[in-house]
């Protein structure tokens, strides 16, 4: 079932962003006059197609799902009746071509405007952004940043949620430093400013909020489940209790637990735990696991977030229709340029490879984004499109930013770029390309085994 899921989420995916991109090509030619023969959703050979009218354009499904493509009259790519040499895309001025070809990928940065503002006028569920007390020797502990307080804004912008407060934090990357607002819980506010110089390029793709110090400070956890005959049934735990301490250092979360366990495998260790109101101390010495051939302690219990303090935390972004087109406007514009600024990274070696992702990433990505909800998927499908639509506009020859490079030369030079030139350039594309689809691969296959 989790396989058909995926596979499912990865087709719905593909042919909505597929569809898209396609349709502003078809859109725009057919605005500016120029005859498309046909509108393919895929590649190859053509298992399904439906004309609607003699000599219209034929709408068809291919065998090879991974894309599609507008076919139009031009007289580079076949013979072209007489009386549709008006209508070809060849003989458009560079200005039309211009807007045809760039059509797909506006398309798609359309498309997730449209997507973000449409989870934002249903709400967006989150957690407000409140802090639990930074680890000595952070970059947060050196602020003014206390247990309980919230960050209201970050340089200024305002924080709507914890997942607001990392994005922004995330986009601040390469900054010396950030200045944080903080709402404090007794009604006063304050500036501190957080030192980013201590996150390394590696950091920043991983977990950038822990090297910084940053922890949602979701309370005590309770234990869910203390499984039979490992160390904390052994020291007699069992679910309700209250996890306050580890070895007199406070908990505010099942990842504190999990952290300080982990850090101590085979040794005994003193949980402080409070049940019914009593506290007390229980000893108890951690079983040895292994986790990417490291040793880990593991004490034997399932947590949760205490229910009410979940509530308290609970918040939902939500806008009216006007500020939610605005807000899926910034979020496009905002993702595009990180976007460009990752790739960018990619290629001078601040960021690794191993951030290009496949098919297959995509399709358990979008498997999990579609079981996670509605929400959770649309939100998935508007940050495909935007990387789809990014992609696109790179001037790499095949690709539509390819061509539009090709037309802004002919724009300077005032007549098309020669045939060699164009040749060339598609030989280069192609190999590009090839060579991001075998990472890519590699790296979908690296992470599957």
């Amino acid at each position: 079932m989790d396989i058909a899921t995926k596979l499912l989420a990865f087709l719905v995916t593909l042919g909505v962003l597929v569809i898209f991109h396609e349709l502003g090509h078809y859109l725009v030619a057919r605005w500016c006059g120029v005859k498309v023969t046909r509108f393919s959703v895929g590649f190859g050979r053509v298992v399904w197609s439906r004309r609607f009218a003699p000599g219209g354009t034929e709408w068809a499904l291919s065998a090879v799902p991974l894309g599609g493509y507008v076919k139009m009259a031009d007289e580079r790519e076949g013979e072209v009746a007489a009386s549709d040499l008006p209508h070809a895309f060849n003989r458009q001025s560079v200005g039309r071509r211009i807007a045809i070809v760039a059509a797909g990928p506006v398309a798609n940065l359309l498309l997730a405007v449209l997507l973000f503002a449409g989870t934002y006028l249903a709400g967006v569920p989150g957690q407000r952004a409140i802090v639990a007390a930074p680890p000595a020797g952070t970059p947060a502990a050196a602020t003014a940043l206390r247990e309980g307080d919230l960050v209201a804004a970050v340089d200024g912008i305002a924080v709507q949620s914890w997942q607001d407060l990392r994005w922004r934090l995330l986009r601040a990357s390469g900054a010396d430093a950030v200045v944080l607002t903080l709402a404090r819980e007794d009604g006063s506010s304050a500036d501190t400013v957080l030192s980013l110089a201590a996150v390394g390029h590696a950091d920043w793709e991983g977990n950038f909020m822990s090297v910084l110090g940053l922890k949602a400070d979701f309370g005590p956890p309770l234990i869910d489940e203390a499984v039979a005959d490992k160390p904390a049934a052994r020291a007699g735990l069992r679910a309700g209790d209250r996890i306050l301490a580890i070895d007199g250092v406070a908990v505010r979360s099942p990842a504190d637990v999990a952290a300080q366990t982990h850090a101590k495998p085979g040794v005994p260790v003193t949980f402080r735990v409070e049940r019914a109101g009593v506290t007390f101390d229980a000893d108890l010495v951690t079983e040895v696991g292994d986790r990417g051939g490291r040793r880990i302690g593991l004490a034997g219990v399932r947590l949760k977030v205490d229910p009410a303090r979940a509530e308290q935390l609970a918040v939902t972004v939500r806008y009216g229709p006007v500020d939610a087109l605005g807000a899926g406007l910034r979020k496009t514009a905002e993702l595009s340029v990180f976007t460009l600024r990752m790739l960018g990274r990619i290629v001078v070696g601040e960021a690794s490879v191993k951030n290009i992702s496949g098919p297959i990433t995509m399709a358990d990505f979008a498997g999990q984004s579609a079981q996670a909800g509605a929400l959770v998927f649309v939100g998935y499908l508007a940050l495909i499109s935007i990387s789809l639509g990014v992609l696109n506009l790179l001037p790499v020859p095949l690709l539509d930013g390819g061509h539009l490079l090709y037309y802004f030369a002919e724009v300077l030079k005032g007549s098309p770029v020669s045939d060699r030139a164009f040749e060339v350039g598609q030989r280069i594309g192609m190999a590009v390309l090839a060579m991001l689809m075998a990472l890519a691969l590699f790296n979908d296959l690296s992470r599957l085994f």
